[in-house]
């Protein structure tokens, strides 16, 4: 499987979040988890006057851009492109360009190797969340999202349950 790269979607100005909802639930419905990885509406932190008073906003640093952390493939080419409010990819014809590291830099998106002391099969404690003080066994670990799926007891029944990375500690 190829490498995924970030991939920037032009979208009708005002509708980047509604595309990147669509596009979520899509990744859900279909199960491309494993191919298509972040969707992101860039914001930046922006003071408005108003009134006299200074306001601290969030503003979309791209209005009418979604930028898309994805393995291109027929399929994940096919899922976006045909998301509602999608206009199309960035690049010269149909043929998408990802994005440079170098231009991925000032938008404060890195790739960061986190290291873990634990491994599928460890027991686990949460140390913070809803999941507070649970202990449970690891079953997977997802690097690119730096998350653990552990099975913890509910209601008398072993139920998988996602966690961050910063939320976990060896049992």
């Amino acid at each position: 499987m190829s490498e995924a790269k970030w991939y920037v979607v032009h979208t009708y100005s005002g509708y980047e979040n509604k595309v990147k909802a669509n596009i979520e639930k899509t990744i859900e419905n279909r199960h491309l988890e494993d191919q298509i990885l972040e969707v992101r509406v860039p914001l930046q932190e922006v003071v408005e006057m108003k009134n006299g008073a200074a306001k601290q906003v969030q503003k979309k640093m791209f209005p009418g851009y979604v930028l898309i952390n994805m393995v291109m493939n027929d399929d994940t080419w096919y899922v976006v492109r045909n998301t509602r409010g999608v206009t199309g990819f960035v690049g010269p014809g149909s043929k998408p360009v990802p994005l440079t590291d170098e231009e991925m830099r000032p938008l404060g998106i890195r790739e960061e190797t986190v290291q873990v002391d634990f491994a599928e099969g460890d027991m686990v404690v949460v140390t913070g969340g809803a999941w507070k003080d649970t202990a449970g066994v690891v079953t997977a670990i997802n690097t690119q999202k730096q998350t653990v799926t552990i099975n913890v007891e509910l209601f008398g029944r072993e139920t998988p349950v996602e966690i961050s990375f910063a939320e976990i500690r060896k049992a």
